[in-house]
């Protein structure tokens, strides 16, 4: 963004502080009428033939600019991605916490990866993981839906839940 003496073209067109156009000016008469005006020459749209500059006041045109940018970034939500380790041989009651663990993350926007794991013998018997799994997903199916399919790595079997966007519900 260029001011005053940094704008490096013939002719400008100016706008004036109260948002009217003072018409195509060479840039040291725009210089000039912004000086009486005890204001600042910016450049708004270098792009455009000639390039659009206004009468402002320089410092609270970019104050006016980081504020309006924080706000932008307040109204965003960041998605993280939360996970839940599970075990294959998990009883009802703690599965019953995750559970509750998982939905809370699911409703506060949060995508779900599930984990199961694996240690020795338990390695014979993968479809018990499977199984536990696919029930974590069906209890958790009003609130998420499975973003990416289970699969197996090494030791390990995922899956991601995400919410579910506020129109399917």
């Amino acid at each position: 963004m260029r001011v005053n003496r940094q704008i490096r073209t013939d002719k400008v067109r100016v706008i004036s502080e109260d948002g009217s156009q003072l018409g195509i000016l060479t840039v040291p008469e725009a210089i000039r009428k912004a000086e009486e005006a005890g204001l600042d020459l910016v450049e708004i749209a270098p792009k455009a033939k000639p390039p659009v500059c206004k009468i402002i006041d320089y410092g609270k045109y970019r104050y006016l600019l980081t504020k309006k940018e924080k706000e932008s970034k307040k109204s965003q939500h960041q998605i993280k991605v939360k996970e839940v380790k599970l075990k294959p041989n998990i009883d009802v009651h703690d599965l019953n916490t995750k559970l509750k663990r998982a939905r809370d993350f699911l409703e506060k926007g949060n995508k779900v990866k599930i984990t199961c794991m694996f240690r020795g013998r338990e390695m014979l018997h993968m479809n018990i993981g499977y199984e536990v799994v696919k029930k974590f997903c069906e209890d958790l199916s009003d609130v998420g839906s499975v973003e990416a399919p289970t699969k197996q790595m090494g030791r390990t079997i995922t899956t991601v839940l995400a919410p579910q966007s506020k129109k399917n519900k």
